[in-house]
């Protein structure tokens, strides 16, 4: 078969004339997704000095790394913000420099405040997992730390509604890690996710302090058979403190709440409300749902 370029670029272009909705000309950049991955690793240093770095790192040299980290993070988050808005304000010629500013000096110094959650959550890790060795294991070896980090810093731009953005960011490390944090989910401190691969949280969720999510659990909607017209309406379930998800766990709806100090059992599909210190699992003969109170301690 003849291949000649000119045929092929001749069709496409004959398509993206005739196929509207997946073309993005004539308009300003969109952010840009290596960009993104850049950012997110080098928010990752922040959050984490000398953690990731590919030399040592002093305190001495602490200050000095820090300060050219969030002036370059601070020029290059500038330019995706404004690329951003553009979705947000409209494609014209509209400058939307001293926003983006904004933004981003808004956005940098609530960092320390993600730290002081991440420390709680690098604690929970910890007290929650036997097998874990020390610190340093949790922040370079589990993905549920990084998951969770790069969650709670991307919830900061979508709460000060950037579009796009927050969501790349947690694209990013669901790509990396395989746990799917939508960056609108409300989540407490010391939140631990154990091995990790396939949760889902969806935007809605709200979780309290002290909860503890095995893999596979998932935290969605109820049906988006409603699709747009569910957008801004709670639809995903809110859980309680100190509760415990294991694995495989799917927790459906926005008026599901799972009350304090429950526990979920393993592949459990959940559409109803659970009260406080309650057990719910999967019956071992019956397979059949079962609810029951905890043995006091």
């Amino acid at each position: 078969m003849d291949c000649h370029q000119e045929d092929i670029v001749r069709t496409l272009i004959s398509s993206y004339r005739e196929i509207g909705g997946i073309n993005h000309v004539d308009c300003g950049n969109l952010p840009s997704k290596r960009a993104v991955s850049s950012l997110c690793e080098d928010l990752l240093h922040l959050m984490f000095p000398g953690f990731f770095s590919e030399e040592a790192l002093s305190s001495d040299e602490l200050e000095m790394m820090t300060n050219e980290l969030v002036a370059s993070v601070r020029q290059r988050l500038c330019i995706e913000i404004r690329r951003s808005l553009r979705l947000k304000n409209g494609n014209g010629a509209h400058d939307n420099t001293s926003e983006a500013n904004e933004q981003v000096c808004h956005f940098l110094r609530q960092l320390p405040n993600v730290r002081t959650l991440l420390k709680t959550d690098l604690q929970a890790a910890f007290d929650g997992d036997p097998a874990a060795m020390s610190f340093e294991e949790i922040i370079l070896a589990y993905p549920g730390l990084e998951a969770i980090a790069i969650q709670r810093i991307a919830h900061l731009l979508y709460q000060a509604e950037v579009p796009l953005l927050p969501r790349m960011m947690t694209e990013w490390v669901h790509g990396r890690t395989g746990i799917d944090i939508h960056p609108g989910a409300k989540i407490g401190p010391y939140f631990f996710i154990d091995h990790g691969t396939g949760v889902v949280i969806g935007e809605t969720c709200e979780i309290g302090e002290r909860v503890k999510l095995y893999q596979g659990v998932g935290l969605v909607a109820k049906s988006l058979a409603a699709g747009q017209a569910l957008k801004g309406k709670k639809r995903h379930p809110t859980i309680g403190n100190y509760v415990t998800i294991y694995a495989g766990a799917t927790i459906v709806g926005g008026d599901t709440f799972i009350g304090d100090h429950s526990t979920i059992g393993a592949n459990v599909f959940l559409m109803e409300s659970v009260a406080p210190e309650m057990i719910y699992a999967l019956g071992d003969q019956e397979h059949r749902i079962s609810t029951k109170r905890k043995k006091s301690a």
